[in-house]
Parts: structure tokens; C-alpha cells; sequence
């Protein structure tokens, strides 16, 4: 290969020189280099969403997992305990990412669900928590796709944790349907 076709292939790298330059210049930005792309501000708006939906799912997940009473449970109970986790994993994860941005994440109870994409829902019976949930995992999965389509390569950091937490919402809806069918039987499939 020629020393022409070599440089040829690095023309969209910046000169490591430059690199070091930029950074030593902009040590205050933190992890925001000239290289970000997105809106910082926006960003960090929406990845406040995230925290509010993620911490109301955590509260609700819990609560129905104290909730949950009758025939099988004490299985969907352990499931609701197990996606809770998830759930505060998830929010940390995008309160780190708020931090990164130069954020500080919203995690005041007050106005805690009017910013989250779910609803908080309500013990009752079993079946009708199942509902919830999947009604909840369901506007998630949407809610977090949107999000994936604003970040694309504009931040694509936020872009593979929305997409490592699209991932678990769809296996939390999932869930909650495969008890859902469990209990009320496989619906059939129209022509």
C-alpha cells in the first residue's frame, strides 16, 4: 500500500496533536469534547425522563412485589422483585450519564410523576398488576426507541445505553405477558 492511499484512509482522524491541544483547553467540559454533536442541555432533559420513568417502575415493581397474593405468587412476585432491580440499574445508569453530560440527575419525589413516561399503577389483584407492568413496559419500549432515534450518532454513548435498557424493557414485557397468556390462555391469532 502507497503512503498516499494510507493518508488517504486517515483524513477524517484529527492530528493526535491537535487532540491533546483540545483537551488540555477544555479540561472544565469534562467529558464533552468538540466531537459532541448532540444538544448538552436537551440531553440531559430527556435522560431526566428516563431517571423519573425508571425510579417510578423501580417503586412499582416493588410495591406489587410485596402486593402479589394468590395461586403462582410467589414466582411473579420474584419476578417483580428481579425487574425492580433492573429498573434502579437502569437509572443509574442514565443519572451517571446526566453526570457525564455535566448534569445533575432529578431524583426529587416531588413532580416524580408528572416527568416519568409511566404511571405508577396500584396493588390489586394479581392479574390486573400483570396489566400494568405490561402497560407500562410497553409505552417504555416506545418511549426509549424514540429516545434511541433522537441520540443516533449525535451521542452515541446515550444512544448503546438506551439501547442496553430497550433491551431489558422488552424482556420485561415479555415477561409480564408470558403471565398474562399463563393466566388467561394464549389468545388466538387472527387471519
Amino acid at each position: 500500500m502507497s503512503t498516499k492511499t494510507a493518508d488517504a484512509d486517515n483524513t477524517f482522524l484529527t492530528d493526535i496533536q491537535t487532540l491533546r491541544e483540545r483537551a488540555r483547553k477544555s479540561l472544565g467540559e469534562g467529558a464533552i469534547t468538540p466531537a459532541y454533536k448532540g444538544d448538552v442541555k436537551k440531553a440531559i432533559d430527556l435522560l431526566q425522563t428516563v431517571v423519573a420513568t425508571e425510579i417510578v417502575c423501580t417503586l412499582r415493581y416493588q410495591m406489587n412485589a410485596i402486593a402479589a397474593s394468590g395461586i403462582n405468587s410467589e414466582s411473579i412476585a420474584a419476578e417483580f422483585s428481579k425487574h425492580a432491580q433492573e429498573e434502579q440499574t437502569h437509572m443509574l445508569w442514565a443519572a451517571e450519564r446526566i453526570d457525564q453530560l455535566g448534569g445533575v440527575p432529578d431524583m426529587n419525589p416531588e413532580g416524580l410523576a408528572s416527568r416519568s413516561a409511566a404511571e405508577y399503577g396500584k396493588a390489586g389483584p394479581l392479574v390486573d398488576m400483570i396489566k400494568q407492568n405490561l402497560v407500562a413496559e410497553r409505552i417504555a419500549v416506545e418511549h426509549y426507541r424514540e429516545l434511541i432515534r433522537y441520540f443516533s450518532d449525535k451521542d452515541p454513548t446515550t444512544r448503546i445505553m438506551l439501547e442496553r435498557i430497550l433491551a431489558q424493557e422488552e424482556e420485561h414485557a415479555t415477561d409480564m405477558h408470558d403471565f398474562l397468556e399463563a393466566h388467561q390462555g394464549r389468545p388466538f391469532l387472527k387471519d
